[in-house]
This record gives C-alpha cells, sequence and structure tokens, in this order.
C-alpha cells in the first residue's frame, strides 16, 4: 500500500524555577533548531545516522512459567524490559533507524541485554559498560500490573544505568537523531540521572533534536531513592510528581496517562492536564480502553487556534497489559516521522498498543507498515467496529491477502 504522508486529510507566562534544577547554562551540550512541525529534515541534507535515540535503562525480565504468588513460581523465563528500550525495538521493527543509549554491567546480563536489543536492529554502540555496577534485573507475576495481585521485585538498586549522567554517557549520541525519547523512569534512578534529565529537557534557543517524553510515574522509584523522596519544604509535597512536572513542560512531545495525571498531579481530564502543560508542542493523554487525545499548536495556550483530536481505541482481547504505553508511543512517533495527520498518528499508537496487548511479553512486533496504514485509514464507522485479539496481526494480514489474491 502506498505511503499515507500527504495523501490523508487532517482529521483530527514565565517558567518557575524547580528544586533540583541544576543551575542555568550547566552542562549545556546541544545546539540548533528541532524540527517540530513534521520531523522531516531539509531537502538535501544528509539523513541522520538515527531518526529516534532512546535513553534509559533496560533489565533483564523474568516472567513466571505459570500463575501465581513469586513465592510459588517455580521457574521463570528470561526476557527484557525497559520502557525506553521498548521504543526503540518496536522502532526498529517498523522499519525506523533508532539508537539506544544506557549503561549495564560488564556481566552476562548486561551481555544478553546488548545483544538482544541489537537483535531488533538497534543501534548499541552508544551502551556504556560498567565493571563496578551489575545490571538491573527484575522478577514479576503474570497478572495484570493494576490488581492487586501482581507483584514485581526489582533488584536495579546501584545498578550500571542508575550511574548515568552527563559525564558518564556519549553525550553526542544523545543528540544523533531526530528525536530524543525520554521518560520520567530514568529521572527517578539517581540524582545523577535527574540531573541528566533536566539537562536535556532545559529549553534553550536552538535546542535540538526533538524531545519526546514519557512521564511514566512510578511512585514506588521514588519511594525507594531516599535522596531523591524527600519532601519538599512546601507544604510536603513529594518530589516525585513535581519533578515529572517540571520535565514535561520542557519537552516538545509528552505522553502522560489520565490516571498518572490524576495520581501525580490531581488532575483531571484532557483540559486541565493541557493546563497545567501549555509549553509541549504536542501533548498526548492516553485514557485506556477510552483511547486518546492529543492537543498540538495554539491549543496549548488560550485553548483556541491549535488541533485536538480525539480517537477512542479498538476493542482489544487483552493477554497482558504490559508495555502497551511503550507501544503506543512507538506507533504514534513512527507516524509523526512519516509526517502523518495527528488522527493517523494516535491511530498508529493505538494499532501498536494492541501488537503489546495482544502478547504475554513486555516486547511484540508491531503491524507491518502495510497493515499499520490500512487499519489507521479505516472511515470512523470501520475504525468503531475494530476487534482485534490474540494473533490478530497474521490473522488480518492473510485476510488482506487473500482479498487481493486473483
Amino acid at each position: 500500500m502506498a505511503d499515507l504522508a500527504g495523501k490523508t486529510s487532517r482529521d483530527g507566562g514565565p517558567r518557575t524555577a524547580r528544586p533540583g534544577r541544576p543551575s542555568e547554562g550547566a552542562h549545556t551540550i546541544v545546539t540548533t533548531t528541532p524540527d517540530v512541525s513534521g520531523i522531516h529534515g531539509p531537502g538535501g541534507t544528509p539523513a541522520p545516522a538515527a531518526e529516534v535515540v532512546c535513553l534509559g535503562e533496560s533489565m533483564v525480565t523474568f516472567l513466571p512459567g505459570r500463575p501465581g504468588r513469586l513465592a510459588d513460581v517455580p521457574s521463570f523465563d528470561r526476557a527484557i524490559g525497559g520502557a525506553e528500550s521498548n521504543v526503540a525495538c518496536m522502532l526498529a521493527a517498523a522499519g525506523h533507524r533508532t539508537k539506544w543509549v544506557s549503561r549495564v554491567g560488564a556481566d552476562g546480563f548486561g551481555d544478553h541485554l546488548v545483544e538482544t536489543i541489537a537483535g531488533y536492529g538497534v543501534d548499541t554502540s552508544a551502551v556504556r559498560r560498567d565493571r563496578d555496577r551489575p545490571t538491573g534485573i527484575y522478577f514479576r507475576t503474570a497478572g495484570d500490573r493494576a490488581t492487586d495481585a501482581h507483584e514485581v521485585a526489582y533488584y536495579r538498586a546501584g545498578s550500571a544505568a542508575s550511574a548515568m549522567s552527563v559525564t558518564t554517557l556519549d553525550t553526542g549520541a544523545l543528540q544523533d537523531g531526530r528525536i530524543l525519547h525520554l521518560s520520567g523512569i530514568t529521572a527517578a534512578l539517581s540524582a545523577d540521572c535527574l540531573d541528566l534529565l533536566h539537562t536535556l529537557t532545559a529549553r534553550r534557543p536552538g535546542r535540538r533534536p526533538l524531545v519526546s517524553f514519557d512521564v511514566n510515574h512510578r511512585p514506588g522509584l521514588w519511594r525507594g531513592s531516599p535522596q531523591l523522596s524527600a519532601p519538599l519544604a512546601q507544604g510536603g509535597t513529594p518530589i516525585g510528581p513535581r519533578v515529572l512536572l517540571d520535565l514535561a513542560r520542557g519537552a516538545d512531545l509528552v505522553f502522560v496517562g489520565e490516571d498518572e495525571a490524576r495520581d501525580a498531579w490531581g488532575l483531571h481530564g484532557g483540559r486541565a492536564i493541557r493546563e497545567a502543560l501549555p509549553e509541549p508542542e504536542f501533548l498526548v493523554v492516553k485514557r485506556g480502553a477510552g483511547g486518546a487525545v492529543v492537543f498540538h499548536g495554539g491549543e496549548r495556550a488560550e485553548g483556541h487556534g491549535g488541533e485536538r483530536v480525539a480517537v477512542r481505541a479498538p476493542d482489544v482481547d487483552v493477554v497482558a497489559a504490559v508495555g502497551a504505553g511503550d507501544a503506543f508511543a512507538a506507533g504514534f512517533l513512527s507516524a509523526t516521522l512519516r509526517g502523518l495527520p495527528l488522527r493517523a498518528r494516535v491511530r498508529h499508537g493505538h494499532l501498536f498498543a494492541a501488537a503489546a496487548l495482544t502478547v504475554p511479553g513486555d516486547l511484540a512486533a508491531p503491524p507491518g507498515r502495510a497493515l499499520a496504514d490500512r487499519l489507521a485509514a479505516l472511515d470512523a464507522d470501520a475504525w468503531e467496529k475494530l476487534h482485534l485479539g490474540p494473533g490478530w496481526i497474521a490473522a488480518t494480514q492473510e485476510a488482506v491477502e487473500e482479498v487481493h489474491t486473483p
């Protein structure tokens, strides 16, 4: 199917100082203007080595061989998990050039992470190895993360990734793409990681590339870090939500769940979230099964002159909810790189999320570009009726091929 870019209609005050923010001008590492409008470089210029660079910790994850409490599960299967590396892997599987920047231990688990992520086609050349700190690992149960029965045991304190900073990473590699994708998880790993994220999201003239930020509010991470979890003086407000709001204000594109915004910031609904985050050019508010709404441009200020596009999610037979948010971000970023209209970007996000929701692990193969384009181009009635279950990508592809077979 032909690429949809250019062929579909478009449907669809002063900043206050924040606690823990580095001093003005500290660790300035970039110049030149981000191409926010369509993420297309000027004609005739060489393409960057990567379209998307993802920064963050990835860990080896152990998935239970059967349902039950961690105490009762006798065996586990090894996999990988990490919000930012998940995005890099799905984008690479979708045909984009991606790079993952991080630190891992000089150990077998670090070898497994680098080899597995590289196996998806991701550039791992900027991953640093640490001889003194281990690679993080975690175990989880098979249940839905949102239920009380779900258990996760993290072993990441003092990990190699927690030592990420402006001095221990190849900061040049962070500018080697059209989009730099970050998440709030990194900010909670250590004071150095928090300083790094403040540096990368600091607004300054000529900043590049476009900064994408997934809030990923994880209260347990902030509570588990004594140097970051102390309450602020102003009313005893926990620092985590305040930091995440500040980082989001510095980004060009923000992903946040309605539930996250409610729990972290006490905000209810997309409009309230947009009022609290007027700075990002694009704000994507995820509503789970209710779909997503994206705010763009002038909408961020006075509430007029920009775009606001809401798209319901297709009905999905969920196998596991883990990784769906990362998959949505990957789908939205993929469509953004291709210059598709906002409604198509959200639909691609939903389709990538559906791929993750219908498999048991954190990572899933995304739908092929032609299939995703075909489904994203459905009319409103057909999209409303779309129902996706386990194996839907292969089944839908077969159905399409049968229709086109003479």
